[in-house]
C-alpha cells in the first residue's frame, strides 16, 4: 500500500490525493475498526504474511493519523489539504502565465460554477478542491455501479485536464526543489 501511494505521490499528485481520499473512505467504511481493517482489507491481498504485516501497518498508521486529526467521520488528512493548497497556488500562477492552461480552465469553469451553485452555500473549498471532488465523485459512482451522466463525464474530463497539468507542474517544481 505504501509503495502504491508513494508511486502515485511521485508520478501524479492529483491521483495520489484522490487515492488517499479513497483510502480515508475505506477506513471510514469500517468505522476505523483495526480488526475489521485487517480482516476485510489486509487479509484479501494475495501477498506474503510479511507483506500483509507491512500493509496492515500502513493502514493502521493512516487510521491513527485520521483519529489524531479528528477526521474519522469526515474531512481529509492535513497533508492532503496542504497538497490541495499547493496545487491551488500553482493553479493561480498558471492562470496568469499560461494561455493553454487558461483555456483548459475556461472549459472547466462552468462546471466549477455549477458545483458551487448546487452546493447551496456549503463550502466546497477552492477550485482545485472542487475539481478533485468532481473526479473522485465520478470514481465513486463507477465503484458503486451508479449511472454516470454525460454532464458528469464532461465535468470530470475538464477537471482532469486541469489536474493533470497541475500535477505536471507540481512534479517539475518538486524535482527542482530537490536539486
Amino acid at each position: 500500500m505504501q509503495s502504491v501511494a508513494e508511486n502515485k505521490k511521485y508520478d501524479n499528485i492529483a491521483e495520489y490525493i484522490i487515492y488517499m481520499y479513497q483510502m480515508e473512505d475505506l477506513i471510514r467504511s469500517y468505522q476505523g475498526n483495526p480488526d475489521e481493517i485487517k480482516t476485510f482489507i489486509v487479509e484479501k491481498y494475495p501477498v506474503s504474511e510479511a507483506d500483509k504485516n507491512k500493509i496492515a501497518e500502513w493502514y493502521l498508521t493512516l487510521l491513527d493519523q485520521m483519529k489524531t486529526q479528528g477526521i474519522l467521520e469526515k474531512g481529509h488528512l492535513e497533508e492532503l489539504n496542504s497538497l490541495v493548497s499547493e496545487l491551488a497556488q500553482i493553479h493561480w500562477g498558471q492562470l496568469k502565465t499560461d494561455p493553454k492552461y487558461f483555456e483548459a480552465y475556461s472549459k472547466a469553469k462552468p462546471f466549477i460554477i455549477d458545483a458551487v451553485m448546487q452546493a447551496d452555500g456549503q463550502d466546497l473549498g477552492n477550485e482545485i478542491q472542487i475539481c478533485l471532488n468532481g473526479v473522485y465523485g465520478l470514481l465513486l459512482c463507477r465503484l458503486l455501479g451508479r449511472k454516470v451522466s454525460d454532464e458528469q463525464l464532461k465535468s470530470a474530463e475538464a477537471y482532469g485536464d486541469i489536474l493533470s497539468t497541475l500535477s505536471y507542474h507540481y512534479q517539475v517544481k518538486d524535482t527542482i526543489s530537490k536539486n
